[in-house]
């Protein structure tokens, strides 16, 4: 990423330079130019400027397009800018240290910590993507905004949604017992690593939109695809 904005700030000084090269010339002859040859020296350099200013904002809301293949929905195109790697970057981390992305085998862990980790990513991603600019939409293309807001609706929030309100009813109702003799503990189990591992697919997306190397190994591995 940042070898990337060393060659664009290069690529552009050499284009300021040979435009400023060319204004000059330009200034210098249409000095010497009067009536319909002045006009259409301005109007030329007009519209010469107007499709650089255009080229330019084009640019810098669509830099480059990385496809992400996501559970149950075909290859997605992304439009990839400097502003919204930063937002993937940041939305990568969260996902990678909350212990909800970590798996939580038969007998170790404990379901209640997995769902206020849930909780706590969901919130963050939340700040995240209110504290930070939405991303020019570019042609049909989506954006990172898309596949973390896919990943709270599709992944995360049907599974807390549900588990949520049946433990906390079997913990009021049984206090004082250990969460292994809940009667779903199993079931909620094992929908939670399915949950995971369909999170992991749009973990895996936020870094590779971040510019990340290496996401597999981050990740310690896990693969779905």
């Amino acid at each position: 990423m940042g070898r990337r904005w060393i060659y664009s700030r290069w690529f552009a000084l050499g284009v300021g330079l040979v435009a400023g090269a060319v204004v000059g010339l330009a200034v210098y002859w249409g000095s010497r130019l009067h009536g319909p040859g002045l006009y259409t020296l301005c109007g030329t350099m007009a519209g010469g400027i107007a499709a650089l200013v255009f080229y330019g904002y084009a640019r810098s809301a669509r830099l480059t397009e990385l496809k992400v293949s996501i559970p149950h929905l075909t290859d997605l195109t992304f439009a990839v800018t400097s502003s919204n790697e930063g937002v993937a970057w940041r939305l990568f981390v969260e996902s990678t240290t909350r212990v909800s992305a970590q798996p939580l085998a038969d007998g170790t862990g404990v379901i209640r910590e997995a769902l206020n980790s849930l909780y706590a990513l969901f919130q963050s991603v939340r700040t995240i993507l209110l504290e930070a600019r939405p991303t020019a939409r570019a042609g049909g293309v989506q954006t990172v905004e898309h596949l973390a807001i896919g990943m709270l609706n599709v992944q995360m929030r049907p599974f807390m949604s549900k588990w949520h309100s049946l433990l906390l009813e079997w913990e009021k109702a049984n206090p004082g017992l250990p969460e292994s003799q809940w009667p779903q503990n199993k079931q909620c189990r094992e929908e939670l690593e399915r949950m995971r591992l369909g999170m992991l697919e749009y973990i895996r997306g936020l870094g590779q939109l971040a510019g990340v190397q290496n996401v597999d190994a981050m990740l310690g591995g896990e693969a779905t695809t």
